[in-house]
């Protein structure tokens, strides 16, 4: 880019944060929260990290798990079915609402990212967009779920890859960004492994 083309780009002062008083004040209490009783507790004590979230507004099934190294942004906009599963080292980034379902684990160091920025505009707004995830899903280690996404039903997800699409359900997806490999073994129309195409 030329200099002449830089001295064309609008120079404005980033909007002020989106987020609205009690947001930050309950995010910055729950950072307290998160950072002692809830990082501090023993790994089979899933019922007092659920209790702890819903105190903070968070939908979360007693029968959840989340991990006492999980990373929750804003617990109010999370929810857990029966049995989900948050492993250890997960970043929740829940600007916007994220949504998983029953007996869906999501493994150690994946991020779900529920904003994202508008860089056409030069103020870069904030643009919050919610994840659903759906039952019976696997999202494997060190995955990148992008902002306003579904997977469906009974999808895996390979580890290290980068979802940027809506999944179908019970497909076996890997890559970046994530490719349908085939279907699972089981679960609604399923070829019992049988590669896509073949």
């Amino acid at each position: 880019m030329t200099d002449d083309a830089l001295t064309t780009i609008p120079t404005t002062r980033p909007n002020p944060s989106p987020h609205t008083l009690s947001n930050r004040i309950g995010r910055s209490v729950w950072n307290i929260v998160q950072a002692t009783l809830f990082r501090w507790s023993p790994k089979p004590c899933h019922r007092w990290r659920a209790f702890l979230l819903t105190c903070f507004g968070a939908n979360i099934h007693p029968r959840a798990r989340v991990y006492p190294k999980a990373k929750i942004w804003y617990p109010k906009n999370l929810t857990l079915a029966k049995h989900a599963t948050l492993a250890d080292d997960v970043d929740c980034y829940c600007v916007a609402p994220i949504t998983i379902g029953e007996s869906t684990t999501i493994s150690q160091y994946t991020y779900l990212c529920a904003a994202t920025h508008d860089f056409d505009v030069p103020e870069f707004p904030l643009v919050p967009l919610p994840i659903t995830i759906g039952s019976r899903v696997w999202i494997a280690a060190d995955c990148f779920v992008g902002p306003g996404l579904t997977i469906g039903d009974g999808a895996v997800v390979g580890a290290r890859s980068s979802v940027f699409k809506d999944l179908e359900p019970w497909g076996v997806y890997a890559g970046s960004p994530t490719k349908r490999l085939r279907d699972r073994g089981f679960g609604p129309g399923s070829t019992n492994g049988t590669p896509e195409g073949a």
